[in-house]
């Protein structure tokens, strides 16, 4: 059965299993979203979970990141969750169905904390979670039978958690069981005009993980078979799958993942990039003025990309910041206009620009034939431009920036923290979290670190 395999696995992993280069993309990743988090501080959905988390006291529990607080290990986790989630430029990874699994981190470090676990308990437990959620993505599609991604994330979620605990074997299968029986996700989150919630889906379904670990912890049993039972996962949810192996020395999935250049949804990556390209041959052929001057705008790309971000007439009209990252249309726009995309291009007064709503109903999205095939192995877009005077631009990318093909290199993901999160920490401050995450695997109370993490005032 998965889920004793799954126990299996999850419970005997240990340290020593991962080589260096997994444990530095662990520190990578774990750079990467205490950035994106602390980043988020101040927008809405992560406020409305910080309030609810801090309801509750718990002294022996886990921090609420940027604050004192300690609470609850599933309400920090769903707080913490919402803050590394909500400007989607955490990692992704892409395959059967898609997934942003550095979207665990916040429910390991949960655990970590209120267990007092060790830095390399928590670099264990982290690449274990990335290893079941992309394995999961790899066996089967979620979307097509409208479910959502992150319906997989309690299953990794509490296995990373019952690693980083120290659950039995038969404790972790129980976890496994009773995260998934109740804790399946409606793709309506990611469909039409997008609300908050989207940045709290996956916080939601990791909080339930933890909850899951705690209850096995303690004696509570969950059914089974839960994958493969009458009325289990395969039959009601995913569909039959199966995985055949989980990493070793050298093939640990994080090491397939992909960190974001551009707070955009991952499938608009290449095509910010190729837009920002042909912008500045547009410019090099006829001045500044000529960005002006385009009639229309061709976005060429493949099926996965044209159903999530390139399809809806709301992506034409987005009215939310959620929306406007998941649009082809208005990612492309805005690096145009810009020449630029940051966080500052979802601004809830940029959403209305007079001039960049123009300028999106001159943009088109067509599927590529010649793209068949190719994902996820590459996300190929072809931007097409054309000029009132009939002049025609094209460019076209495979992989963007960040791709394992086109890793960013650790000065990059170190610059990419230090934009999100100077202003909230101050240099000084910026400077010692970042050190201390790359020394991670010394450091022998997880807990040490979250001082580090206040935000100012």
């Amino acid at each position: 059965m998965l889920a004793d395999r799954l126990a299996c696995y999850g419970h005997s992993l240990k340290f020593s299993d991962l080589s260096e280069a997994v444990v530095h993309e662990v520190k990578r990743r774990i750079l990467d979203s205490l950035g994106c988090a602390i980043g988020a501080w101040n927008a809405p959905p992560c406020r409305f979970a910080r309030q609810l988390a801090q309801r509750v006291k718990f002294a022996r529990g886990a921090t609420i990141w940027g604050t004192g607080h300690k609470t609850l290990p599933d309400l920090a986790a769903f707080a913490n969750g919402a803050l590394v989630r909500y400007f989607d430029f955490n990692d992704t990874y892409l395959a059967k169905e898609p997934a942003h699994p550095s979207d665990n981190i916040p429910a390991v470090f949960a655990a970590a904390e209120s267990t007092g676990a060790s830095g390399k308990r928590v670099i264990q437990a982290i690449a274990l979670a990335y290893e079941v959620q992309c394995r999961l993505c790899d066996a089967a599609a979620l979307r097509p039978r409208g479910w959502d991604h992150v319906t997989y994330g309690p299953f990794s979620s509490a296995l990373g958690v019952a690693n980083v605990m120290g659950l039995s074997e038969r404790q972790t299968r129980h976890a496994i069981n009773l995260a998934g029986v109740s804790n399946i996700a409606l793709r309506q989150t990611r469909v039409g005009d997008l609300s908050m919630w989207k940045a709290c889906a996956f916080s939601n379904a990791a909080r339930n993980g933890v909850f899951a670990a705690q209850l096995a912890q303690v004696g509570m049993t969950g059914p089974s078979p839960i994958f493969e039972g009458e009325k289990g996962f395969m039959k009601l949810v995913s569909g039959p799958f199966d995985i055949p192996v989980f990493g070793g020395k050298t093939d640990f999935k994080i090491l397939d993942t992909y960190i974001k250049h551009y707070p955009v949804e991952y499938h608009a990556q290449t095509a910010v990039e190729a837009a920002l390209e042909l912008r500045a041959e547009v410019i090099q052929a006829g001045g500044t003025r000529a960005i002006e001057h385009v009639s229309d705008i061709e976005i060429g790309s493949y099926d996965v990309a044209i159903e999530i971000i390139g399809r809806e007439p709301e992506k034409w009209q987005p009215t939310t910041r959620e929306t406007a990252d998941h649009s082809f249309p208005y990612c492309v726009a805005v690096a145009w206009q810009d020449g630029e995309v940051t966080l500052q291009s979802f601004a809830p007064k940029r959403l209305q620009d007079s001039t960049l709503r123009e300028l999106m109903k001159k943009v088109r999205v067509v599927r590529e034939p010649e793209f068949v095939g190719r994902y996820p192995a590459a996300m190929p877009t072809r931007i097409t431009v054309t000029t009132r005077e009939g002049k025609t631009y094209t460019t076209h990318k495979d992989v963007p920036l960040g791709h394992p093909d086109n890793a960013m290199s650790d000065r990059q993901v170190e610059g990419k923290f230090r934009r999100l999160v100077s202003r909230q920490l101050g240099r000084a401050r910026t400077e010692q979290l970042a050190r201390l995450v790359w020394k991670l695997d010394q450091i022998t109370d997880i807990g040490t670190l979250m001082g580090h993490l206040r935000v100012r005032g």
